[in-house]
């Protein structure tokens, strides 16, 4: 291998872990702001569970395979089957999205890292092909995704925080009825856990379930789960006297924020691996591939680079999340994770390229009107929309500038 390989492949394995190290400040924070908000656990129990559950997810649950060019945004043709040509544009998309995830960290604004590589691949994609080499439909769903995972999740978040409301926290004997109610919510919560896992993640799929079985496999756990939950429950009304329905709800939300957080390890480390395995393999095999392996190393390196970006970084997008567009409790909090779990499943099987920051804020928009239009910071939710709609037009503008230096030292 030539010494102008190696410097490549150091590049980009550089380049590879601060995307992951971005990964963790932004978008993994998502996972756990709610449970933050709620002040169900600290912004340190937060950040730990957080890196831990997505190193897990990475390394044990990720795809081995993975797609070199996310989401089909642009034809591998334009690469003429020059496979250096092909590892420059990975390389600079991986370090345009980075950057601008960087950016939007520093600002404490969530934005979408599944975008930002979309935007960046896009931007390489207009320069070596032109319009012709871009396929279009796909951009247009990323801008429909916008408006559709949030509003859906909106939807979701305010209908069940209003039944919580309506049969539990409104009821005479709230508590009595938070016990009586609260096993069907958990239920409900892992039929959608269950059903995620299945078809979600790539374990999931490598077991080959179907739709049938997995809903039938789903609904066993939730059942189960659900019945458990009400005899723990149950005993720690009797036992530890809980004071109200918040504190019933309180295991719960944690246990959603959790469950979204591995979730995010096992899916989402793709963001940070697929352009940096296309360029490892474009480099060592000479060939252009649109789906490349990914060696168990490189999932454990990405998950540790996520993890460590949560632990460093990931205070500042949990504090805007958790706090800053409206007052959670724990009954808030678990209807934002139920509808956002809900939603990236419901978009993923209808092909959406939806976002989990998408559809956290507009789960957490939903439980705030709940409260009236003035329980919901808008100000705050106008920034947000902002960083999300030039997302694509700076990753793409900043990947075209990092290819063209790029092509002067390669």
């Amino acid at each position: 291998m030539s010494a102008e390989s190696i410097t490549l492949l150091v590049i980009a394995g550089i380049v590879g872990l601060y995307m992951a190290w971005n990964i963790g400040a932004n978008d993994l924070a998502n996972a756990m702001a709610s449970a933050v908000g709620a002040k169900a656990i600290t912004v340190k129990q937060a950040v730990v569970i957080a890196a831990v559950l997505n190193f897990v997810g990475a390394a044990f649950i990720g795809a081995h395979v993975t797609e070199t060019l996310r989401k089909g945004i642009i034809d591998q043709a334009v690469f003429g089957g020059d496979h250096i040509k092909m590892a420059l544009a990975l390389l600079a998309a991986l370090f345009s999205a980075s950057l601008w995830v960087f950016v939007a960290t520093v600002f404490s604004m969530p934005v979408s890292t599944t975008h930002s590589i979309v935007g960046s691949l896009l931007g390489v994609g207009l320069l070596l092909g032109g319009a012709a080499a871009v396929k279009w439909w796909t951009v247009v769903a990323v801008v429909a995704s916008w408006i559709i995972s949030p509003f859906l999740a909106s939807i979701l978040g305010f209908g069940l925080f209003r039944i919580i409301q309506r049969r539990i926290m409104f009821a005479k004997k709230a508590l009595h009825m938070g016990l009586r109610l609260s096993p069907y919510f958990v239920g409900l919560a892992f039929f959608i856990i269950g059903l995620s896992f299945a078809l979600k993640t790539p374990l999931g799929k490598s077991l080959g379930l179907g739709m049938g079985w997995s809903v039938v496999a789903s609904a066993l756990l939730g059942v189960v789960l659900g019945g458990a939950s009400y005899l723990l429950l149950r005993r720690l009304v009797l036992v530890r006297r809980l004071r109200g329905v918040e504190e019933l709800f309180r295991g719960l939300q944690i246990g959603t924020s959790s469950f979204v957080a591995l979730s995010h390890g096992a899916n989402d480390v793709a963001n940070a691996l697929g352009p940096l395995a296309g360029i490892f393999f474009a480099i060592t095999s000479h060939s252009l591939s649109a789906k490349v392996p990914v060696p168990l190393w490189m999932l454990a390196v990405g998950g540790l680079g996520i993890g460590l970006g949560t632990l460093v970084m990931g205070r500042g997008v949990m504090t805007t999340l958790g706090e800053r567009i409206t007052v959670l409790t724990n009954t808030r909090g678990f209807s934002v994770d139920f509808a956002a779990a809900a939603t990236v499943l419901l978009a993923s099987k209808l092909g959406m390229p939806v976002s989990t920051t998408h559809a956290a804020v507009g789960g957490i928009v939903g439980v705030g009107l709940a409260g009236g239009l003035e329980a919901v910071d808008f100000r705050v939710i106008f920034k947000i929309i902002l960083y999300w709609v030039i997302t694509v037009p700076v990753a793409a503008v900043t990947s075209i500038i990092i290819y063209m230096i790029l092509r002067i030292f390669f």
